[in-house]
């Protein structure tokens, strides 16, 4: 269904157009998640100069760094290295990914393992690195580079999708998180910034929660949604449906979003 037949359907002008933005973005959500656009996209966005750059400059940087904690405060390096191993919102933290990333995470004192407690995401890449263990050859070894460059590439290909409908690249990221098959908790939404948006979004909280303790702040997410449910890929589709129509001005969680994603089951 086209997001102009969505606007026929519920037949206004100004909220009409709302709702064919709302149409066009889950539309466009379902073209970026279909069999196949992944590894299609990806392979297009590989060819552009920007990226061959970027993956260019993380090499020489890694290369001629001195030390690991150097290496992780290079721009060059961290501009790359975070987004592809799922950690995008910590550039702009260099400190704190150093010490997260040269922690051990198989010492539960450590950074990485601590973090794990509200954002998983750290010790996962603690884990994927080794640098603890390793140093500067985990950043170095042939297939950690080329597990970082495929996984650059693949983030820069989501934040291409939001030239389509804002919010596409968030939803794309959740979806992918949640097809790990690991349960999902509300401090790990609220520990990590794609996911809040994804989760408080498509549920019409608003962002002045985020002044409230983390105990409330859970509380609102979970007495919303029972988050296991968002194992089911239906269910987490259809969160991720319900965030683009939101983030294109189409509704949350109740009136016209409701109807219109009805449109599209």
């Amino acid at each position: 269904m086209s997001g102009s037949l969505a606007l026929a359907i519920l037949g206004g002008t100004a909220g009409g157009a709302s709702a064919a933005d709302a149409g066009s973005a889950v539309l466009a959500l379902r073209r970026a998640a279909a069999s196949g656009a992944e590894a299609k996209g990806v392979a297009q966005i590989a060819k552009e100069g920007a990226v061959k750059l970027a993956l260019t400059r993380f090499t020489e940087g890694v290369s001629r760094a001195k030390s690991v904690e150097a290496a992780l405060r290079d721009p060059r390096v961290a501009e790359v290295l975070l987004p592809a191993l799922g950690l995008p919102d910590a550039v702009s933290t260099p400190g704190l990914a150093v010490r997260a990333l040269m922690s051990d995470p198989k010492d539960t004192n450590s950074v990485a393992a601590k973090l794990a407690a509200t954002d998983s995401r750290w010790k996962s890449a603690a884990n994927t690195l080794n640098l603890a263990t390793r140093g500067l050859d985990g950043l170095r070894d042939a297939t950690i580079q080329k597990t970082i460059t495929e996984g650059f590439k693949a983030y820069q290909w989501r934040l291409s999708q939001d030239e389509q409908a804002g919010g596409i690249s968030d939803a794309l990221y959740f979806k992918q998180r949640m097809a790990s098959g690991t349960k999902l908790t509300a401090y790990e939404v609220l520990g990590d910034a794609v996911l809040r948006r994804v989760v408080t979004g498509a549920l019409g909280l608003p962002q002045t929660i985020a002044i409230q303790g983390v105990e409330t702040q859970a509380r609102a997410i979970t007495s919303r949604i029972d988050l296991s449910t968002l194992n089911d890929p239906k269910q987490a589709a259809k969160l991720t449906e319900r965030y683009v129509m939101a983030a294109a001005g189409g509704g949350t969680t109740g009136g016209s979003g409701s109807s219109l994603l009805a449109l599209f089951a």
